[in-house]
């Protein structure tokens, strides 16, 4: 327990430390926006570059491996969704937001530092092949979605022209397709690149957790919504779940790659989710409070789910 706890304590740690300096200094949300274009723009895509770039080319082409993790993540939407639709009476954007919200996992910000520490540079191919494919279908879903319930005007070639450029220019996609591109070539940077590249991979994880802290102080949570035990169950409990029944009836993977998935699927609500819901006006001050509750309990149940993964309670396959 003292390993799994000096693991995740100064991972939290630095999610602490990030709200501390928030509430204490008072700054503008305003004055987050230089740090969050270095973390997404240049840290995050050096360190996706640099570990698929290491990685060899036909461990990139696991289908069965994406297909398995992102259906866990879609059958948890679809249930979400259906639940809220009957609730709701047939709120279309409400209930998209509070399926988002029950089950994409903040794989941005979370995802890399916790993985990588937990399971080494082995974690990085999935780790990225995971956030690639689960944001290209999260960015097509969400403005389809609105668009289905009114809130985006427009045809649909536009809505698609909108949705593909999101998607393909996206910097961690971009980047993550560069690092395959290398691989496939074997390319080595030149070495002052390369320790250019060294220096911001480890900057990314301590400045996109400080980051992370920093956003969920500057949250408002004046309104705790109803679905918020069914929201917190699916993503901190069921998600994680069901992703690794999935991926024990798909394929035989290394272990590594199956705890990778399982912990990410684990991950709290994504602060993405609030950014989608102040975009479209829907459910803001709800989602924002599902994002920071979910994110808090997530201290337990992560520490919880590494523990057993650690001590061997978590098999890497049910189905050997």
């Amino acid at each position: 327990m003292g390993d799994v706890v000096g693991l995740v304590l100064p991972f939290f740690g630095l999610i602490f430390i990030g709200f501390v300096a928030a509430r204490i200094t008072r700054q503008p949300a305003e004055a987050l926006g230089w740090m969050n274009t270095f973390v997404i723009y240049v840290a995050l895509p050096a360190l996706f570059f640099q570990l698929v770039a290491r990685t060899p080319v036909e461990r990139l082409t696991e289908w069965r491996y994406i297909a398995g993790v992102v259906f866990s993540t879609y059958l948890v939407f679809c249930l979400m969704f259906a639940v809220s639709m009957a609730v709701s009476r047939g709120k279309v954007a409400e209930s998209t937001i509070k399926s988002l919200a029950a089950s994409y996992g903040n794989i941005g910000y979370m995802g890399p530092g916790l993985v990588l520490l937990a399971f080494g540079p082995e974690a990085a191919v999935p780790v990225a092949l995971i956030f690639s494919f689960e944001n290209v279908a999260h960015f097509a879903v969400a403005p389809m979605m609105m668009a289905i319930a009114g809130g985006r005007r427009g045809d649909a070639g536009r809505l698609a022209l909108e949705v593909a450029r999101k998607i393909i220019l996206h910097p961690f996609i971009l980047a993550t397709a560069a690092g395959v591109l290398a691989a496939f070539l074997r390319f080595e940077p030149p070495e002052a690149v390369g320790k250019l590249l060294e220096y911001l991979s480890g900057a990314a994880a301590p400045c996109a957790l400080f980051a992370m802290g920093v956003t969920l102080a500057l949250r408002p949570m004046r309104r705790m919504p109803r679905e918020l035990g069914l929201i917190a169950l699916l993503k901190l409990c069921f998600h994680p779940a069901l992703c690794f029944v999935v991926l024990s009836l798909v394929g035989d993977f290394p272990d590594v790659w199956v705890y990778t998935a399982v912990l990410m699927a684990a991950l709290p609500t994504a602060t993405n989710v609030f950014v989608l819901a102040q975009q479209y006006d829907v459910w803001v001050q709800r989602a924002s409070a599902s994002v920071l509750v979910t994110t808090a309990l997530s201290v337990v149940t992560v520490t919880a789910l590494l523990y057993a993964i650690v001590n061997g309670y978590v098999p890497p396959d049910l189905f050997p």
